[in-house]
C-alpha cells in the first residue's frame, strides 16, 4: 500500500531530524519548484525527471459510437524514472 502524504512527511522528518511541519514545508516547496520548472525539465536526483513532450495529432475512435475522430496535437507532462531508481526497486 502506498504511503500517504502524512506518512511520507513523518518518515522524512524522523530520518532527517526535523519537525513534521518543516518536512511538510520542504515537500511542498519541492512540488512548487517542480511545477514551475517542468517546462525546462525538472530533475529529482536519484528518482527521475519531469519533462514536457509534444504529442502528435492522430486518429482515434469514439468507443461509444465507433466513429473515427481526429485527436489534435497537444503538450503533455511525462515522468522519466532514473536508472538508479529502477534498479533499486526491481
Amino acid at each position: 500500500m502506498a504511503l500517504t502524504k502524512a506518512q511520507t512527511v513523518a518518515a522524512l522528518a524522523e530520518k532527517v531530524g526535523v519537525s513534521k511541519k518543516q518536512a511538510s514545508e520542504m515537500l511542498d516547496a519541492l512540488a512548487d519548484l517542480a511545477y514551475k520548472e517542468a517546462k525546462n525539465g525538472f530533475t529529482v536526483p536519484g528518482i527521475g525527471k519531469l519533462v514536457v513532450v509534444n504529442r502528435k495529432a492522430r486518429l482515434g475512435r469514439n468507443p461509444k459510437t465507433g466513429e473515427t475522430i481526429q485527436i489534435p496535437a497537444k503538450k503533455a507532462l511525462k515522468f522519466r524514472v532514473a536508472k538508479v531508481a529502477k534498479e533499486a526497486c526491481l
